[in-house]
């Protein structure tokens, strides 16, 4: 056997020739063969030849189990290691395996602590060159690894493969017994102490174990209150670095982990990964005592206390019982006024991140959440869940007392308080109490005569604004609650409610005089006045009373002169919407109420009733001064001004009065000259329509109005009669006198 040979330098022994001969050559920094690519050189051709695998992409060691290639055969051997687990290098100190010589003699130095290579700008050592590296990067800024995704730079390459997993969603280890997936090893194995009970490290104060030391670390913090990690922005401290650079994302906005479904952003992974869930409807927790699932253990822990009625988080100020911390925190700040979330746009600050983002909405516009059976937009997810219930009908919040059911629980409370006749909200200027604060809000705009809420077509203003919503409703025509059997609309859902009993028969408020059913109690109050002939409510201008509100506030538009409800065919308003239905039908030519008897159909059910009286000859409506019968409580009321002399409607032109406001109406028209009602045959004009009706005659020849006694015909009824008379023999005296009754009441 030949003896081994010595390096003259250092003294190191070679069993071959050529070993020594390579060392030589790195003791005189000889190079002898040189890349013809780069011009770099190396001590041996064999380092050369690996060197130039690099130039031409030649890999010609493949691995056998997963395809990978490599340059040199030593670098597949330290590969297949993975696959079979081998770990030859073995610390003779604790134990630990590894496949390579460097990594063990890296490890060897955190024993030895040993930190050969440091750093030239603050002398930190480091027990590799590639740690030393790396820490460089922090005083230089550089970050040459980017994500191709988003930009963000990193300096190390496997933390820039671990960001890359937050976009492809990526999560290599996964755990065989739950199925868990983890985008690192070491969360990966902190968690398979779960299963296996490896939680070796121990917390002195409460004995809670931890799988790794750092997780123990963060623990201990929370019993010594430690914070060392402080926000730069608001100064709030965190016990982990992680905890920081989450909440930090609520000042910058960041918002990286992005939904592939949706593209909505979030700050942290796990919130994230919950969203997802709602796409996927995927709720993986579920409940052991009522089944119900959860898309988060958050989530089934904070829902477990509903049964056992657990609080385990107490304030410290009013010993309120929380069920989960994040509740506590949001409390307190009731107590220390923190408002740590400030809207950028008007700088009003808020006590929760989800508070300033609803808000934020007001902003921007937007309501992300839409109704998918009406398409309504919503800025928060619990408006969206109250909202829906208006079309499902669900009512979850009932009164224990009367039975009545709530789409919401606020509803609810405010409700139990007419029971409890607790009325906690108090006016200041008059001392009345109300059960909630829009009540009271509204009231104290009697006092103040505000009227916020006001109408964009004519101006009129509103203490409320479900009052303008209501009033809107005039001018648009819309009546949003129909009647599914008759198909009449209405404008106010109590309006509806009461009709519907109609038709179900549920009149549960008798009238104890005639035996009359009414659907509501206010009806039958309004009724009962007919009986009594209270009328509680008086004109100011001509101290006529009425049995109900709503009613003096259509006779005081005859005062006024104000016809709110407009016809949108030919621009005549009116002073009551009854009356623009009704004659709305003159357009349209629509008559849906038919005359059983002769068939004849009207416009509206007041007219149909007052012709069917004409079949049975009924009057019930009687003047008590002459005891003359009418068909219609209107033709009464005009009659008894015969009686009283009483002209009600004035000529504003000449102070002329008239017994009815269509009288003036026409008597107006004297003075403006207008004649609406034009003949299609001449052209002529007509201030009433009943003249161009008779004037037709003269076109048409027509004379319906026929003498029974000689057959001659007429085209007026009032010929007719003056003609009857020469028959009957009445004298002159007579027909004077009906001609000046008649005369007094109709318009000059």
């Amino acid at each position: 056997m030949t003896p081994p040979s010595r390096c003259s330098d250092c003294r190191t022994a070679f069993g071959r020739s050529s070993n020594l001969a390579g060392r030589s050559c790195n003791h005189a920094r000889e190079r002898p063969f040189t890349c013809a690519e780069c011009g770099k050189g190396y001590i041996t051709s064999s380092y050369l030849l690996t060197h130039q695998c690099i130039h031409t992409g030649e890999k010609p060691f493949t691995c056998s189990e997963c395809g990978k290639g490599f340059t040199q055969s030593s670098h597949l051997q330290t590969h297949q290691r993975v696959h079979t687990g081998e770990r030859p290098f073995t610390c003779a100190k604790c134990g630990k395996g590894f496949t390579q010589s460097s990594n063990l003699l890296t490890h060897q130095r955190i024993h030895t602590g040993d930190k050969p290579f440091t750093c030239s700008v603050c002398g930190k050592g480091f027990i590799c060159t590639s740690y030393l590296l790396r820490h460089q990067r922090v005083h230089t800024g550089e970050r040459p690894f980017t994500c191709s995704q988003c930009g963000k730079g990193f300096t190390h390459s496997h933390n820039l493969q671990r960001h890359q997993r937050v976009h492809t969603g990526e999560r290599p280890f996964a755990c065989s017994d739950c199925g868990k997936g983890f985008t690192q090893r070491c969360g990966f194995l902190g968690h398979r102490r779960v299963h296996s009970g490896g939680r070796v490290f121990t917390c002195v104060e409460c004995g809670k174990g931890f799988g790794t030391s750092s997780q123990l670390l963060t623990h201990r913090r929370t019993h010594t209150g430690e914070r060392p990690f402080s926000c730069c922005r608001c100064g709030k401290g965190f016990t982990c670095s992680s905890h920081l650079q989450t909440h930090q994302r609520i000042h910058t906005g960041e918002r990286p982990f992005i939904c592939p479904s949706c593209g909505k952003g979030f700050a942290h992974s796990s919130n994230l990964r919950r969203h997802q869930r709602v796409h996927t409807g995927e709720r993986p927790f579920k409940c052991p005592d009522c089944g119900k699932c959860y898309k988060s253990p958050e989530e089934l822990t904070s829902h477990q206390r509903v049964h056992t009625d657990e609080r385990p988080f107490r304030c410290s100020d009013c010993g309120t019982g929380f069920r989960r911390s994040s509740d506590l925190t949001v409390h307190q700040r009731s107590h220390t006024r923190e408002r740590p979330f400030t809207c950028a746009e008007c700088g009003k600050g808020y006590i929760t991140s989800s508070y300033l983002l609803t808000h934020q909405c007001i902003h921007t516009g937007e309501k992300p959440f839409a109704c998918s059976e009406c398409g309504k937009g919503f800025t928060q997810s619990s408006h969206l869940q109250t909202h829906q219930r208006v079309h499902t009908g669900e009512r979850p919040f009932t009164c224990a007392k009367c039975g009545k059911g709530f789409t919401q629980s606020s509803n609810l409370l405010t409700h139990q308080r007419i029971h409890t006749g607790d009325k906690p909200f108090t006016c200041s200027v008059c001392g009345k109490g109300f059960i909630c604060t829009s009540y009271l809000l509204r009231h104290q705009r009697v006092h103040t005569g505000e009227r916020p809420f006001t109408c964009s077509q004519c101006g009129k203003g509103f203490t409320h604004s479900h009052n303008l919503q209501r009033h809107q409703r005039v001018h648009t025509g819309e009546r949003p609650f129909a009647c599914s059997d008759c198909g009449k609309g209405f404008t106010q859902r109590c309006g509806f409610l009461g009709h519907r009993r109609v038709h179900s028969g549920g009149r549960v408020f008798t009238c104890v005089e005639c035996g009359k059913g009414f659907g509501t109690s206010s009806q039958l109050l309004t009724h009962r006045r007919t009986h009594t002939g209270e009328r509680p409510f008086s004109c100011c201008r001509c101290g006529k009373g009425f049995t109900c509100s709503s009613h003096l506030q259509t006779h005081q538009r005859i005062h006024t002169g104000e016809r709110p409800f407009i016809c949108p065919s030919c621009g005549k308003g009116f002073a009551h919407s009854s009356n623009l239905r009704r004659h709305q039908r003159v357009h349209t030519g629509e008559r849906p109420f038919k005359c059983p008897d002769c068939e004849k159909c009207y416009k509206s059910p007041e007219e149909l009733m007052s012709h069917q009286r004409v079949h049975t000859d009924e009057r019930p409506f009687r003047c008590s001064d002459c005891g003359t019968g009418f068909r219609r409580s209107s033709d009464l009321t005009v009659h008894q001004r015969s009686h009283t002399r009483e002209r009600p409607f004035s000529c504003s032109e000449c102070g002329k009065g008239y017994a009815t406001s269509s009288y003036l109406l026409i008597h107006q028209r004297v003075h403006t000259g207008e004649r609406p009602f034009v003949c299609s045959v001449c052209g002529k004009g007509f201030a009433q329509s009943s003249h161009l009706l008779t004037h037709k005659h003269v076109h048409t020849g027509e004379r319906p109005f026929t003498c029974s006694e000689c057959g001659k015909g007429f085209t007026q009824s009032s010929n007719l009669l003056t003609h009857q008379r020469t028959h009957a023999g009445e004298g002159v005296s007579v027909a004077l006198s009906l001609s000046r009754e008649s005369n007094r009441h109709a318009p000059a």
